[in-house]
């Protein structure tokens, strides 16, 4: 047995806390980024650049979101969404439109895919909660077809003048939404600190290179808080 076949400590809070958190996931997304999440996530679907009848992987699918905007944007299109929380997994099969995306339970560290499987890879707030950054984006790098693009949505720690306010912000108000909305401050802390505790845009595309991918690109949304990065499989 593979030290990838068991989830690591991290990796079973990471579960326990998304498991949690299901049934407010989407409202807090809403609330946290002021009605901006689900623009962001159809945002990265139209970055992705599936050719007719190719096929997407959408990775720590939670609720579908970026895997319905693409079934959306590429009718016709093969979407596969994977998430290792199988109560997310559910809600997001319970969605309109959901039943012609394939919903898979699956761990980002060693995906049950093929080499060379998917025309796009995409994800959104994957990254920020592995241990293993570069082998997760090796397995990415891997499933894609030669000239495949993954596109990335994470957080990312404010910077500049901005960065001691926003900061601040982001301390009070996650864990304050988390209780009023869902109970649940301490899951929502985890959130907050796993926010502002993630790395630059530059760090990822830094990883994204050793690992081998070309034209790495970036975005920032949300007074720096987010970014979008997109990069090609030579």
């Amino acid at each position: 047995m593979s030290s990838h076949d068991q989830p690591s400590l991290k990796g079973r809070e990471v579960q326990r806390t998304f498991d949690k958190v299901t049934d407010y996931y989407d409202r807090m997304n809403r609330l946290m980024t002021l009605g901006r999440h689900a623009a962001w996530c159809r945002d990265v679907a139209a970055s992705a650049g599936v050719p007719p009848g190719g096929s997407l992987l959408d990775i720590a699918t939670g609720t579908g979101v970026i895997a319905l905007a693409a079934l959306e944007r590429y009718p016709g299109s093969a979407v596969f969404a994977v998430d290792f929380s199988e109560r997310m997994l559910a809600e997001a099969a319970n969605k309109p439109g959901a039943s012609a995306v394939t919903w898979q339970h699956a761990d980002a560290n060693d995906l049950p895919f093929d080499d060379e499987s998917f025309d796009a890879v995409t994800h959104g707030y994957l990254l920020r909660n592995v241990d293993d950054v570069e082998r997760v984006l090796e397995e990415q790098h891997r499933v894609l077809k030669p000239g495949g693009r993954v596109v990335i949505l994470e957080t990312c720690p404010p910077r500049g003048l901005l960065r001691y306010p926003v900061s601040l912000g982001v301390r009070v108000m996650i864990p304050l939404l988390g209780q009023m909305v869902a109970r649940d401050r301490e899951s929502y802390a985890y959130l907050q600190r796993s926010t502002l505790g993630f790395m630059t845009p530059q760090e990822v595309v830094a990883i994204l290179r050793r690992v081998g991918f070309v034209s790495m690109a970036w975005k920032k949304r949300f007074f720096g808080t987010h970014m979008i990065i997109s990069a090609r499989k030579r």
